[in-house]
C-alpha cells in the first residue's frame, strides 16, 4: 500500500487551509510540511497496523499482518481461515498420523499457526526433504522429540546431589 498519494492529499488540504490565513499561514505551513511528513507517516503506519489487528481479531483463526521491509510501503498479507472441508486438513491429518505411531493414539488433530523466519523455514524444509517427509510431519516429529527430551530431562533431575541444584539454609 502506497503512503505517498495519502500524504501528498493531507499536504495539499494543509495549503489550502493556510491560504485563507494570507502569507503569514501560508510560510507557517511551508515550514511545517517536512517536519509532518514523518509524523504523519508514522501515524498512517499506526492506524494500519490497528486496522489490521481488528480484522484479525474478526477473522481467527485467519489473521491480517502489517508486514513493513526496510523503509518501503507497507504491505499487508492476508491468511484465510481454513475451512473444515479443505483437502489440507485431511492431509495436515495424515501428516500427522504418518509422523509416528506414538502420535497418532494421541486423539483428533489440532491445528496452530506459526511462524518462522524465513532462513529457518529454508532450513526446516530442507531437513523434512532429506528425510522424505512432509514439512508438517517434520515439525510433528521434531516438536514430539523435544517434548519427549523435556520430560526425561524433568525425571532426571528429580534425582539426588547430582541433579545440579543447589540447596541453602541451616541444617542440623
Amino acid at each position: 500500500m502506497e503512503l505517498e498519494p495519502h500524504v501528498n492529499t493531507l499536504r495539499e488540504q494543509l495549503a489550502v487551509a493556510a491560504e485563507a490565513g494570507g502569507d503569514d499561514a501560508r510560510a507557517l505551513a511551508e515550514r511545517l510540511t517536512a517536519p509532518m511528513d514523518a509524523a504523519v507517516r508514522l501515524m498512517l503506519l499506526d492506524v494500519l497496523a490497528s486496522a489490521a489487528a481488528e480484522i484479525t481479531a474478526e477473522l481467527a483463526p485467519g489473521s491480517v499482518e502489517l508486514r513493513l521491509r526496510g523503509g518501503s510501503d507497507p504491505e499487508f498479507v492476508v491468511t484465510s481461515p481454513p475451512s473444515e472441508t479443505d483437502a489440507s486438513h485431511e492431509a495436515a491429518h495424515a501428516d500427522a498420523l504418518a509422523a509416528g505411531d506414538a502420535l497418532a493414539g494421541e486423539g483428533p488433530v489440532a491445528r496452530i499457526n506459526l511462524r518462522l523466519p524465513d532462513q529457518l523455514k529454508g532450513r526446516v524444509e530442507e531437513a523434512a526433504l532429506r528425510e522424505g517427509l512432509s514439512v508438517n510431519a517434520w515439525l510433528v516429529r521434531a516438536a514430539a522429540a523435544a517434548v519427549d527430551r523435556g520430560a526425561a530431562g524433568t525425571r532426571r533431575d528429580q534425582g539426588g546431589p547430582r541433579s545440579g541444584r543447589r540447596y541453602t539454609g541451616w541444617g542440623r
